[in-house]
């Protein structure tokens, strides 16, 4: 690990701003991808800022027809919140299997969507669900905030305060997780909508990305059957030593069946 200087955010506009006036500081969250970094010597900031002493950061509120949850709020508070399960079961359900018990009792939203790996769970939860992104600064769409591997549309000096999500007539989250991360091979979120169906898919791609043409078929007979016939091309997916481009095209039609069946 290289030296860096630390800093405790009293704060989120002093957050903002030293992370504005030092090109090379980073956020620090839950630190569940960024410690791993720094100890392989993968990353090397001048400064770290910590956001955890900032409370209003976290928390989870029904706001009208949207459950609205910090960015600061861990895994597991989202999993086991009786506010979730009751209005979006399908997202306490993915953050259920985020990861292991120390990955769901550090990591959190904020600094999951903010990080984008291509393999996370939330990012499709966020797309599926249509959700906005809250910073310090603005409020973003989903489908304006995920831009590609590792980035966003997040600007220097703005910070996601909390994401809010719209609840959704139907939903499921359905995933093949590495055996060893628990990151997702392949995930699927399904949520059907008063005005359509959004499907997101995350690990098969560099991105998140939502699949439309089981969103268009979704949309005329919620049904695992109405999809059954549309392949996922392969082209520009994700290939490693855990699944081929191929492989992935195949789990992304599977997934997306096994979460239209468990929405119901």
């Amino acid at each position: 690990m290289y030296n860096f200087e630390y800093h405790k955010a009293k704060t989120i506009a002093d957050a903002s701003a030293m992370i504005t006036q030092k090109s090379e500081a980073k956020l620090v969250a839950g630190g569940m991808t960024l410690i791993p970094t720094l100890k392989l010597r993968l990353a090397k900031p001048s400064d770290l800022v910590d956001l955890n002493g900032l409370p209003e950061l976290k928390g989870i509120k029904r706001e009208g027809s949207a459950v609205v949850i910090g960015a600061m709020t861990r895994h597991v508070e989202v999993a086991e919140s009786a506010e979730v399960q009751k209005a979006i079961p399908a997202l306490a359900h993915l953050a259920s299997h985020i990861g292991d018990p120390a990955v769901r009792n550090r990591g959190t939203l904020g600094g999951s969507i903010s990080n984008n790996d291509p393999v996370a769970d939330y990012p499709a939860a966020v797309v599926a669900l249509n959700a906005t992104v809250i910073t310090n600064k603005r409020k973003i769409a989903a489908d304006a905030f995920f831009k590609g591997m590792f980035e966003t549309a997040l600007e220097p000096g703005e910070i996601v305060t909390a994401v809010s999500f719209p609840m959704p007539e139907k939903a499921a989250y359905m995933k093949f997780p590495n055996p060893a991360s628990r990151y997702a091979i392949v995930g699927v979120f399904v949520a059907k909508h008063k005005d359509g169906v959004r499907v997101a898919v995350t690990g098969a791609g560099p991105c998140v990305f939502r699949q439309k043409d089981m969103e268009a078929a979704l949309a005329k007979n919620f049904s695992a059957d109405a999809i059954k016939s549309i392949a996922q091309k392969q082209d520009g997916l994700n290939g490693d030593i855990h699944a081929s481009p191929e492989y992935r095209a195949h789990l992304v039609g599977v997934m997306a069946r096994r979460a239209v069946a468990a929405a119901g």
